[in-house]
C-alpha cells in the first residue's frame, strides 16, 4: 500500500525534492515518500551522495524534522528484461496508466529475499517497453504496492509524469481504496475506525506490530455478514502502512482468514482483496477500477455461509467507471 503525508514534489526520475511534513530517520522517510524506490537503493543514493538535506549530505540514519528541505537526484538507471511468462489481466487502459488484476503469489517488485521471484515490474519492462523505457527508476510503473498474497487492483503509469501525479494523489490521500476481506473471528463493532500506531514489531522484525510509537495508522471497516465466528469485511484504509490491514483487523480479533503472520493460518494464502480503487486521473476528473473476486476467495466465503455476498462482488468484475474533468 501507499505512503504517509509528504510534500515530494518533482517528476518520476531525475531529481527530486522533498518536505518532510512526517519527522524520521531519513532513508526510511524517503522510502514511504517515494514508493518506486526501494530502501536499499535509498541508502546507496544517500551513501554516495545523492542525497542533500538542507543542502547537505547526510547519513541514511539521520532524524529529519518537519519543515527539512531534502533533495535528491538519480542516476540513470537500465531496465533488464527478463521473460515474464505471466499473462496478466488489465482492467484499464490509457494513454497515462493502466490498472491490473494482481494475482495472490505475485510480488509487485523484486524483494530482498525473492531477488529471483518474477515481480510485476518484469511483466511491466517485457511487455511495455517503451514506456519503461522512459523512466529512470528501478520499478517502472509502480506507483502504490499490494502485499505478494494480496490480489486485486494495481494500478501502473505508463509515463513518469503520471507517475508523479499518481504518487502525490496517494501521498496526499485523495485516493480511495477498498479491500475484502474473510475474517476468523467477527468485530465487536459492525462499523468503526481503528485507529492505531504501527511499527516494526521488537520481536520479530519481519512483522508489524500496534505500537505506543508508531506511525499513524486508520483503517475504516464495515461488517458485511457473520456466522459462526467468520465474517466479511469491507475495508477502507485511510493510510497506506505496511501490512496495515491485516495487522489492524488482528487487533480488533478478526484476523484475516489464512494469514499465518498476524492470524491463526495456515492457508495458501491470506484472503485478502484489493476489490476497488478511485484515483485522480493525471488527465482531469477521476478514475474507478474494481476487479473481481478471485475463485479461491469465492469458494472460501461461499463455504463460511456467506454466497449471496460472494455472488455479488463476483458480478462486479472488471469494472471501470471514468469521470470527465
Amino acid at each position: 500500500m501507499g505512503s504517509g503525508n509528504y510534500g515530494a514534489t518533482g517528476g518520476a526520475g531525475g531529481r527530486r525534492r522533498l518536505l518532510v511534513v512526517e519527522a524520521g530517520r531519513l532513508d526510511a522517510v524517503l522510502a514511504a515518500a517515494f514508493p518506486d524506490l526501494s530502501r536499499a537503493r535509498v541508502q546507496r543514493l544517500i551513501a554516495n551522495e545523492h542525497v542533500l538535506v538542507d543542502g547537505a549530505p547526510a547519513r541514511k540514519s539521520t532524524q529529519v524534522e518537519r519543515g527539512t528541505d531534502i533533495t535528491l537526484e538519480l542516476p540513470e538507471t537500465r531496465h533488464e528484461v527478463r521473460p515474464s511468462g505471466l499473462s496478466l489481466t488489465v482492467l484499464y487502459e490509457d494513454d497515462e496508466l493502466l490498472a491490473i488484476d494482481k494475482p495472490a503469489g505475485l510480488l509487485v517488485h523484486e524483494a530482498p529475499a525473492e531477488r529471483e521471484a518474477t515481480s510485476v515490474v518484469d511483466w511491466f519492462v517485457e511487455r511495455y517497453p517503451d514506456c519503461a523505457a522512459t523512466f529512470e527508476i528501478e520499478r517502472p510503473g509502480i506507483v502504490h504496492r499490494l502485499d505478494k498474497h494480496t490480489s486485486g487492483v494495481l494500478l501502473l503509469a505508463k509515463r513518469p509524469p503520471a507517475q508523479a501525479a499518481l504518487s502525490a494523489a496517494f501521498q496526499a490521500r485523495e485516493v480511495t481504496k477498498e479491500y475484502l476481506a474473510l475474517c476468523d473471528g467477527v468485530p465487536q463493532r459492525a462499523r468503526a475506525v481503528v485507529d492505531a500506531d504501527l511499527g516494526r514489531s521488537h520481536a520479530d522484525r519481519r512483522r508489524m506490530a500496534v505500537t505506543g510509537s508508531g506511525r499513524s495508522a486508520q483503517t475504516e471497516y464495515e461488517v458485511l455478514a457473520d456466522e459462526r465466528d467468520r465474517s466479511l469485511v469491507l475495508v477502507r484504509p485511510r493510510t497506506g502502512r505496511t501490512h496495515q490491514i491485516r495487522v489492524h483487523l488482528a487487533a480488533i480479533g478478526a484476523p484475516v482468514s489464512g494469514d499465518d503472520r498476524y492470524g491463526k493460518g495456515p492457508g495458501p494464502r491470506h484472503l485478502l482483496h484489493a476489490w476497488r480503487i478511485t484515483v485522480p486521473h493525471p488527465a482531469g476528473g477521476a478514475l474507478t477500477v474494481a476487479a473481481p473476486l478471485p475463485e479461491d476467495m469465492q469458494a472460501a466465503i461461499a463455504e463460511a455461509g456467506f454466497a449471496e455476498r460472494a455472488a455479488a462482488f463476483a458480478g462486479a468484475a472488471a469494472a471501470y467507471t471514468k469521470e470527465a474533468p
